[in-house]
């Protein structure tokens, strides 16, 4: 197969238009979003559904994500529209929140990894919303790359995991948040399952009380099934090791710098995932600069980049934690599953 690449930032109208004859068709095309690339199917077609997971190499009990293009699409999907669900729809869509309700009749089993709910949202990027619009159905979407690599956040990175395996990528430039949409369970107790840019403080603004699932920080109980995408053990790892530091930001350096050289002493390439702040601590060391520590968004931003690029020289990644308020608990859950919950303590 041949895989073509449109740029929808010259060509928004025709890209689309070809992107959703492919969709209607039953095929796949990979296409931007605010968050990540996504790589879409007809949310409704069983068949085309499945494709994606051959294409991903993605384990069949991972739920997907159906995308829809106006908030009035959500009720053939859903049981029931709970008052929450519309409250935070009015408040955040289009944007990067997905919700989490009881699935309807119509809604395919291989889209909730046959549970009885289903995720849903409305992305805000221009080239995604055409897509989905034209198209005329949901479209059911995880990221667009193979299965526990990290996510790509520009189409070249699609290109590197899907050449061949899909018909078309949408190119419409970097995404802006880099890090996958923030996932909020409404059945039962508001209970956020996967962290992204609408934080916890944002939501607890509009519903009231919103808890976190413990598998946020911590890998999925023997037996437990995911409830959303992203809650796998390991996941949006690169080939190389990753091992998170964590601990009071001078103590966090200090280790990372004895763990850098003890590393480079066995023969390994050795590459730091650092900081702003922290980037006076390493001179004469390979590191890459994320962001700002105090800024957790501009992490997110480049988390997912960062470790591809580090990917192709390294095969040891050492990283900084931070904390885990506001945007810091979405970094914090994409890096230590990246690194497979490899943690150490400063």
């Amino acid at each position: 197969m041949v895989t073509e690449v449109i740029n929808t930032e010259r060509q928004p109208e025709a890209g689309t238009r070809q992107g959703a004859k492919l969709l209607r068709e039953g095929a796949l095309v990979a296409f931007p979003t605010e968050t990540v690339y996504g790589l879409g199917a007809n949310g409704l077609d069983e068949a085309a559904v499945r494709s994606i997971f051959a294409a991903k190499g993605r384990p069949s009990d991972n739920p997907l994500i159906l995308h829809v293009s106006r908030k009035s699409d959500v009720q053939p999907l859903w049981d029931t529209v709970p008052r929450r669900a519309r409250q935070l729809m009015d408040a955040f869509w289009p944007g990067p929140l997905t919700l989490i309700c009881r699935r309807s009749a119509i809604v395919p089993d291989a889209v909730t990894g046959g549970l009885d709910t289903v995720a849903v949202r409305m992305p805000a990027n221009r080239t995604a919303h055409m897509l989905i619009q034209k198209a005329g159905v949901p479209v059911a979407a995880p990221s667009a790359n193979l299965s526990g690599r990290p996510s790509p956040t520009t189409a070249a990175h699609v290109l590197e995991d899907m050449d061949g395996r899909i018909p078309l990528i949408l190119d419409g430039g970097p995404c802006r948040y880099g890090v996958e949409s923030t996932v909020l369970s409404l059945c039962g107790a508001p209970t956020i399952l996967r962290p992204g840019a609408i934080t916890l403080e944002m939501l607890s603004a509009v519903v009231g009380e919103v808890q976190v699932a413990k598998s946020i920080l911590a890998p999925l109980g023997q037996g437990e099934t995911a409830a959303s995408p992203g809650m796998k053990y390991k996941h949006y790892a690169p080939k190389a090791e990753v091992v998170v530091i964590t601990g009071e930001t001078q103590k966090i350096a200090k280790k990372v710098c004895e763990m850098y050289n003890l590393a480079e002493m066995q023969g390994k390439n050795v590459e730091i995932a650092a900081t702003i702040q922290t980037k006076g601590f390493y001179k004469g060391k390979k590191c890459v600069i994320l962001g700002d520590r105090n800024h957790p968004e501009t992490l997110c931003a480049t988390l997912f980049s960062s470790l591809r690029n580090i990917d192709e020289r390294a095969d040891l990644i050492l990283a900084e934690g931070i904390p885990t308020d506001h945007a810091g608990l979405a970094y914090m859950n994409r890096l230590l599953r990246a690194a497979g919950f490899q943690l150490i303590e400063a």
